[in-house]
C-alpha cells in the first residue's frame, strides 16, 4: 500500500491521478475529506492537524508500506512538523518513504528554507526505513507569479543576478514521483535525484518567455538586497518568510539553482517540459497576467 500525503494539492493531486489505475492499493492522508480525489478503490483518511498531529498522523498511515511524503506549506515550525512527520511514520511501521527535497538540499544552502530539506533528509536517513528524496528545482508554474503587473507591462524585480534555473513542471515531478513510488526493485534506495527541467534560465530569459506566452511584455529589474527587503516588507509577512523570499533569489545569483539532469527522461521515458511548454498547458497559471 501506498500512503500519500498532500492527497489535495497541486503537486498530490497530479500523483494520485498517475497512480489511480495502477492496480497499486492506495491510502489518500488528507486534512479534509470532502476535498480528497475521487479514486476507485482508495482509502481516505483524515487527519486534520497534518505534520503538527504526529499522534494522528502515526494512526492514518498504519498498514502502509511506503509513504509519498510531500513538504509541508511555508510555516515557522515546519522543520519540527517535518521531523514528527517521519517519526510518526516510522512508529506506524511506514517501511518506505519518498521524500520531497529541494534542488542541492544542504544545511547551509543559501536558501534559507532549503536548510530544512536537509535536516529532514537526514531525520529520514537516520530512521533506517528505505529512502529516496525527490530534490525538486524550483516549479516552472512560479514563473508568472514572479512578475508584478505595471503600466501595461509586468516586472519581475528580485536580487537574483544573471543566475540561472532550472525551473521544472509539475507535470514532471508528478510523473517522476509515481515512477519511482511504483518501482519494485531497490536501485533508488538510499538516493536523492536532482529533478529538474531541460533547461536552465536567467530571469530576463524566463521574462522573454513570459512576454511570448502571456503577450504582456515582461522584463527583469535586478535588485539589491536592501530593494528586496524594502519591497516585500509592506506585504505584511514575518520576517522568516520575507528572508526565504530573498534569499531563494540569493541562491540564484550564488548557482545553487542551475543544474540541469536527465532524471525526468531516464524515469519517466519523456523529455521533460520547457517552461515554455508547461505555460502553453497552464494557462490558468498566468491568468493574471492577460
Amino acid at each position: 500500500m501506498i500512503a500519500v500525503t498532500g492527497a489535495t494539492g497541486t503537486l498530490g493531486r497530479r500523483v494520485v491521478d498517475r497512480l489511480a489505475t495502477s492496480g497499486v492499493p492506495l491510502r489518500l492522508v488528507v486534512r479534509n475529506a470532502g476535498r480528497a480525489p475521487v479514486v476507485a478503490g482508495a482509502e481516505v483518511v483524515e487527519n486534520p492537524g497534518g505534520y503538527a498531529d504526529p499522534t494522528g498522523l502515526r494512526a492514518a498511515l498504519e498498514g502502509a508500506d511506503t509513504l509519498y511524503l510531500v513538504s509541508a506549506a511555508e510555516a515557522e515550525d515546519r522543520l519540527q512538523q517535518h521531523l514528527d512527520a517521519v517519526d510518526a511514520a516510522v512508529a506506524a511501521g511506514v517501511q518506505r518513504i519518498v521524500y520531497t527535497s529541494f534542488l542541492n538540499a544542504s544545511p547551509d544552502a543559501v536558501f534559507t528554507l532549503v536548510r530544512q530539506h536537509a535536516a529532514t533528509e537526514d531525520r529520514i536517513r537516520q530512521s533506517g526505513v528505505r529512502a529516496t528524496f525527490l530534490r525538486h528545482s524550483m516549479y516552472a508554474d512560479f514563473v508568472p507569479f514572479f512578475a508584478t503587473v505595471e503600466d501595461g507591462g509586468a516586472v519581475i524585480a528580485a536580487p537574483a543576478g544573471n543566475g540561472r534555473i532550472s525551473f521544472v513542471s509539475r507535470d514532471d515531478l508528478a510523473d517522476v514521483a509515481a515512477a519511482v513510488l511504483l518501482r519494485e526493485d531497490r536501485d533508488l534506495d538510499g538516493q536523492a535525484l536532482e529533478v529538474t527541467g531541460p533547461e536552465a534560465l536567467t530571469m530576463t530569459e524566463a521574462a522573454d518567455v513570459l512576454t511570448r506566452i502571456t503577450g504582456r511584455p515582461v522584463t527583469y529589474r535586478n535588485q539589491t538586497v536592501e530593494e528586496a527587503w524594502a519591497t516585500r516588507r509592506p506585504s505584511g509577512h514575518p520576517d522568516w518568510e520575507i528572508e526565504g523570499w530573498v534569499t531563494s533569489y540569493l541562491a540564484i545569483a550564488a548557482g545553487e539553482l542551475e543544474t540541469v539532469t536527465d532524471v525526468v527522461p531516464t524515469l519517466t521515458g519523456h523529455p521533460a517540459r520547457t517552461v515554455a511548454e508547461h505555460l502553453r498547458a497552464h494557462p490558468e497559471d498566468w491568468a493574471h497576467l492577460r
